[in-house]
């Protein structure tokens, strides 16, 4: 949006034939620079910019940057599916944890600011109110909240490892290829079996395409496994 000239009177949105910004069009806006760019890789400025305004725009509707950082987290929450109630209390979690990896994924450096921080309450109540009341009516008691919080957490910060190792290709590759080359040594073997793992990303698109997700339910799962043991332990 043009800056008016010294003795001039700038023009509304209306008489300059510009459609009216509303709240829910800034995030819109904001939510698309975090799908191109990445949560932390746009400006309040950009963003004033992509929705042809002013900073001040910006925040008279939304707030600074922070609070539009807020409503982007509670929009990419919103998107999340949760899974059936008749599921076992694992699988429900395998599903809802799945799903949120996908949306998280779609929109870069959202799950460490999840991890951190998490959604505004109101956003999060949906997901969580579902996920406690099926831990407690497994039998995790007093411990659901702590369960909830160590499966949702893990899952972001996986999500995050992704989203960082993305942003940094390059460094990436060479590490793996530094990892690969120990695949025969049988002096080490701990560091030949994972140099036989890197390897096979280095050579197979497949296995390097599905490794991350493949990762991400090994974490999963084996959080899921000991928290199974950790019920029949309060069960006694």
């Amino acid at each position: 949006m043009p800056t008016p000239r010294a003795g001039q009177r700038a023009r509304s949105r209306s008489a300059a034939g510009l459609p009216a910004v509303t709240a829910k069009k800034v995030v819109d806006a904001a939510v698309k620079l975090t799908i191109e760019r990445g949560l932390e890789n746009w400006t309040l400025r950009q963003l004033a910019a992509a929705i042809g305004a002013y900073p001040a725009v910006v925040y008279h509707h939304v707030g600074d940057r922070d609070a539009v950082v807020c409503a982007v987290l509670d929009r990419v929450v919103g998107q999340l599916r949760l899974p059936d109630d008749k599921l076992e209390w694992q699988e429900w979690f395998v599903q809802l944890l799945t799903g949120l990896r996908e949306v998280l994924r779609k929109h870069p450096g959202t799950a460490r600011r999840m991890a951190s921080f998490g959604p505004s309450v109101a956003a999060a109540t949906p997901t969580m109110e579902r996920g406690v009341r099926i831990l407690l009516d497994a039998g995790f008691g007093d411990e659901s909240p702590l369960a909830y919080t160590v499966l949702t957490t893990t899952a972001c910060q996986y999500v995050a490892l992704e989203d960082d190792r993305d942003r940094s290709l390059a460094l990436r590759l060479d590490n793996t290829e530094e990892y690969a080359s120990y695949r025969d040594r049988e002096d080490l073997p701990g560091m030949a079996a994972h140099g036989r793992m890197m390897h096979e990303l280095l050579t197979d698109p497949e296995a390097a395409a599905g490794y991350h997700p493949r990762l991400f339910d090994f974490a999963i799962r084996n959080c899921l496994d000991g928290l199974t043991c950790r019920l029949a332990r309060l069960r006694g």
